[in-house]
């Protein structure tokens, strides 16, 4: 017995196999080792146009950098553009691929309370590593607040609600305009509009489903055509990122930052880790041999930055090399993809203590428990685009009385930690459909393989 599950007779929707295969050439091509050799020489390029050099004007050298940076925006562009039709389709696809109301609500709760805690323990983890290396101690915040001067885009953050109006924030998550909401970017509402909607379609006859469920399925396929396009972009566009910040940066903060990116790197490492353990403890299979069939979804999510644009490959990963049956795997990586952003959390929780370090702020029990909080509750409807995470951090840090000029060095480095925490989180995902396949198996087994006398496992 090896843990895998038997194959189910529910196969996943024909057009998944096709985007997972044109995703999957990426990794023939050696996208993902592109993707690290922009990165290295876009750092190089950065630190000779940059000012600690002096070999270029200081002028010349931020429009340079700015318009070597213009792959990556259009990059960065594509994959937001598509992020909210993908995951409005695949959730839907998804439900409707259960067939089984009582499913739904049943992983639904189960994939809920696991999201909370390994989000919960995420951050924590995040939190300790930054407060046992103390990286902060590295950085000056006089360079900080001096590298903040230059727009950074808009980082408006939020009041925290009073308890009164919690009812009412928690009656506003239903859109009343879906529409709008996905305009706006409003995941949590697009996640729950979606979930309306693909357990409504589960009460249709198929007849009735049959045209909708096609139309999703063609929107699938649009979007990861648009991934595909970006996806020839990604190592000039991480080239261009990082010449642009390295050269801002310059080269003696870029060296004190590098401590902060080795802490986050750790904490992603035991956060890997304990899923490996999960895989091991709980799953009685090989982690390392599991680590090896997960290879290609992981190595997409690296290079792409997006949980989203990785779904296709994720799914067809989660059913053809890990056993776990299509049922759970369509409707699980998809939810997750959205809201279990373990590693986003982590790098929030290190990049939250690292910045109260710089600027000399004290963080109390109570402080740290809020960051843990509101990180939680943040990970929850984020885009699964890259770089929202900086978003959720200017929320967090305004929470603490931490200065928001910390933003402006926190995205100098973003775009190796955003690589890095999006693998783990894709992780993440197949390690939650293995976790809810087999809590779910006594169900899925009464369902689908009734009549053939076979024990499933």
């Amino acid at each position: 017995m090896d843990g895998r599950a038997r194959p189910s007779k529910i196969k996943h929707p024909p057009q998944i196999k096709r985007l997972s295969l044109q995703l999957q050439s990426l990794i023939k091509g050696r996208m993902w080792l592109k993707v690290l050799l922009g990165m290295v020489l876009g750092t190089a390029l950065g630190i000779s146009i940059g000012p600690a050099a002096g070999v270029v004007d200081p002028g010349v050298s931020k429009a340079l950098s700015e318009w070597l940076s213009l792959p990556g925006y259009i990059f960065l562009g594509l994959l937001q553009m598509i992020v909210v039709p993908l995951v409005f389709s695949s959730i839907i696809l998804g439900i409707a691929a259960n067939q089984e109301m009582e499913m739904v609500k049943r992983l639904g709760v189960l994939a809920g309370l696991y999201f909370v805690a390994t989000t919960a323990v995420a951050i924590a983890i995040g939190i300790g590593i930054a407060l046992l290396i103390n990286p902060g101690q590295y950085i000056q915040g006089e360079e900080v607040i001096l590298l903040a001067a230059a727009p950074q885009g808009s980082q408006e953050v939020a009041d925290l609600p009073e308890i009164a109006e919690i009812p009412g924030i928690i009656g506003g998550l239903f859109p009343t305009n879906p529409l709008d909401a996905m305009a706006s970017g409003q995941m949590l509402q697009v996640v729950l509009f979606s979930v309306i909607v693909g357990i409504a379609v589960l009460t249709l006859s198929p007849r009735s489903s049959a045209p909708f469920m096609d139309i999703l399925g063609s929107l699938q396929e649009i979007c990861m055509t648009v991934v595909r396009w970006s996806m020839l972009l990604a190592p000039l566009a991480v080239f261009g990122l990082m010449a642009k910040f390295t050269a801002q940066l310059g080269l003696e903060t870029l060296l004190g930052m590098g401590v902060y990116v080795a802490a986050v790197l750790l904490g992603l490492f035991i956060l890997l880790i304990l899923y490996l353990a999960i895989i091991l403890a709980y799953l009685r299979r090989d982690p390392l041999r599991f680590l090896a069939d997960s290879r290609d979804a992981i190595l997409i999510a690296f290079s792409t930055s997006s949980s989203a644009a990785t779904m296709p490959v994720s799914i067809k990963v989660a059913e053809e090399k890990l056993g776990i049956r299509p049922a759970v795997g369509q409707f699980i990586i998809p939810l997750g993809a959205t809201i279990n952003m373990n590693g986003t959390a982590l790098y929030q929780g290190v990049a939250t203590v690292f910045l109260a370090q710089v600027f000399g702020v004290e963080l109390t029990m109570a402080q740290l428990l809020l960051v843990m909080i509101i990180a939680v509750g943040a990970s929850i409807g984020t885009p699964s685009t890259p770089g929202v995470g900086i978003v959720i951090l200017a929320t967090i840090l305004a929470s603490v009385g931490v200065p928001a000029e910390g933003v402006a060095l926190i995205i100098g480095v973003d775009r190796i930690l955003d690589m890095s925490r999006t693998s783990v989180n894709v992780a993440g995902d197949l390690v939650a459909s293995a976790v809810m396949d087999r809590l779910a198996r006594g169900r899925l087994d009464t369902l689908l393989d009734i009549g053939d006398g076979d024990e499933g496992g």
